[in-house]
């Protein structure tokens, strides 16, 4: 059985939609992450003295300040778009300030190094296509990564995004890792939905779905036939113990064989 936990946000509110904190809901994730909708004309601020914080941008315009610095994030699509983020290091206050009705995400944990802020805009992300020739092409997703321990092994937290097509799967093969991972996932339609399986428990996601995995938990997913589906994927490292990459599971690994025959065999 899994020890993962899932909700749904249902419709966003104005301010922060919490999906987790370190002290409260879900602090097995050990980290701080809402999903926060800003109203056009509106300004938020954060600053934590213990904690780092990554601020993704979802949709809309803002601009963002910090240490002196300031940038336009603009983003009309997760699904067409590669994204903006900001990453700060504890101590640093981030401003917010809406330009148009917006949606972004926040991500803290607990990280006393002192490391530069990096902004992060499209270009400075990586894109990549998983799955693509595998498998006849049922596990075909983007995945981009913000940062992770190879580009920013200061930081305590991973930030990345997936685009799992329609009626494919992602997260696959099936894999784990010890450390914890939430997912937050948006679709193209309303109406859109799809299939986490953790462990051996399964659950349909749909728009502002979110999911708790505990450290250990597989967690496979899939969209349904005619709705994307997008997740932005957050991981947690542990004490000694950074998320490098995913451990598959023995009875799948055959699936990587070279020439794999899957059928119908062509």
């Amino acid at each position: 059985m899994s020890m993962s936990e899932f909700g749904n946000l249902g419709s966003l509110k104005y301010g922060a939609n919490k999906i987790c904190n370190i002290d409260g809901a879900y602090k097995e994730m050990l980290m701080d992450i809402s999903v926060n909708k800003l109203k056009k004309g509106s300004e938020e601020s954060y600053e934590e003295s213990e904690k780092e914080i990554a601020v993704l941008l979802l949709t809309g315009k803002v601009e963002i300040e910090w240490s002196g610095n300031k940038e336009i994030m603009e983003r009309h699509s997760v699904f067409d778009e590669d994204p903006w983020c900001l990453h700060v290091p504890h101590g640093t206050k981030v401003t917010v300030k809406a330009e148009e009705e917006s949606e972004i995400i926040y991500q803290a944990t607990e990280n006393q190094k002192d490391f530069k802020a990096k902004f992060y805009s499209p270009k400075d992300c990586q894109s990549d296509i998983f799955g693509k020739g595998v498998w006849n092409d049922t596990a075909r997703r983007v995945v981009r990564t913000v940062f992770d321990y190879h580009n920013a092994p200061y930081s305590n937290m991973v930030m990345g995004e997936v685009i799992t097509y329609p009626g494919k799967w992602s997260s696959y093969p099936p894999h784990y890792h010890p450390q914890p991972e939430v997912y937050y996932y948006k679709f193209n339609k309303p109406q859109g939905l799809g299939l986490c399986l953790t462990g051996d428990d399964a659950h349909k996601i749909s728009d502002n779905s979110y999911v708790a995995i505990h450290g250990g938990d597989v967690h496979p997913q899939t969209s349904a036939p005619g709705y994307a589906m997008y997740y932005c994927w957050m991981i947690r490292h542990l004490k000694d113990n950074p998320w490098t990459d995913r451990i598959d599971v023995d009875e799948h690994k055959w699936l990587w064989n070279k020439d794999v025959k899957i059928w119908p065999e062509k």
